[in-house]
């Protein structure tokens, strides 16, 4: 194809875009809605994950013991603790450093909270060796005198898992569904637009034009809306994601250390959403057009 030939065959897709703008328009927001709820599902599924993870990578339970207890009872626990069998590290935590953590937030008081005024309680900072027996392992560390108690956190890990399950499944039925939606509107975009230039497409066909010819405006036509979709939908997730980040981290504050900060995400997401918008816009236009050249416009034109 002539480099001559290819620039018509743009113009004539953008050009078509333009006359058709209503549908044009409608294609775009049904598809800017499909990748802004697929891309939000992908997204939570994702830190969802890296939560997960993170908690997985963080073995480390704490152990509380009795407040009045002594470093050398509290000694004496950790060593007990140290011989069950799924305990790989057991560092001791006194009282007196854990208070010394919160010296500038306490200000003045913080002298007046030394000693027998200290509120903390010793603890032990317990690494496993596998996290499956996580359950077990706590068990057993509660069964020793002087554990007052243990921050378990894999209910947290369960919760997470069972919300990452629902979203995938959720998120894939919304893909499917929004989809074959956004196809539908698309194939009828370009359908209309065939239709009202059947005759000049007749006169083409008489001239010679192959269907490569005919079909490539429209095409691009297609692929231009799902750009525009895409780029559209990506900024809305770039420009809602932090906000909503913050957001769910003041309320849980692991959230915000755990999840992954938009800088990191924002090449991907512009690229994902993008190429799946042009994407979708390709195949629902060869679609459309394939159909309506075999069939449809044999028909009106008798070709």
């Amino acid at each position: 194809m002539k480099f001559q030939s290819s620039g018509y065959l743009v113009k004539e897709g953008l050009k078509n875009i333009w006359n058709n703008r209503m549908m044009s328009l409608a294609s775009i927001f049904v598809l800017v809605s499909c990748l802004i709820i697929t891309g939000a599902a992908m997204l939570i599924s994702l830190n969802v994950s890296k939560l997960i993870s993170a908690i997985g990578d963080d073995n480390v339970i704490k152990v509380y013991l009795d407040y009045d207890l002594g470093d050398l009872e509290s000694i004496k626990i950790g060593s007990e603790i140290s011989k069950i069998p799924n305990v790989e590290t057991c560092d001791y935590y006194s009282k007196d450093e854990a208070i010394a953590d919160y010296k500038d937030t306490l200000g003045n008081l913080y002298e007046s909270m030394q000693g027998d005024g200290n509120p903390m309680p010793n603890v032990y900072h317990v690494k496993l060796h596998d996290l499956s027996e996580y359950s077990e392992t706590v068990r057993q560390i509660e069964s020793i005198d002087g554990v007052a108690s243990v921050s378990d956190r894999s209910d947290i890990a369960k919760k997470l898992t069972r919300l990452n399950y629902f979203v995938a499944v959720i998120g894939f039925w919304i893909v499917l569904i929004l989809g074959l939606v956004t196809l539908f509107i698309i194939s009828n975009t370009i359908r209309m637009t065939m239709y009202s230039r059947r005759f000049e497409i007749s006169i083409m066909k008489s001239v010679g034009a192959t269907n490569a010819f005919v079909r490539i405006p429209f095409i691009i036509e297609a692929m231009t809306i799902g750009l525009i979709a895409g780029v559209s939908a990506s900024a809305v997730i770039i420009g809602l994601y932090e906000p909503v980040r913050d957001a769910a981290a003041d309320m849980f504050y692991f959230i915000g250390k755990s999840t992954i900060p938009v800088t990191e995400l924002w090449p991907y997401v512009i690229l994902g959403f993008s190429g799946a918008g042009v994407l979708i816009g390709m195949i629902g236009g060869f679609i459309s057009i394939t159909k309506y050249l075999r069939k449809e416009g044999g028909e009106i034109l008798g070709w």
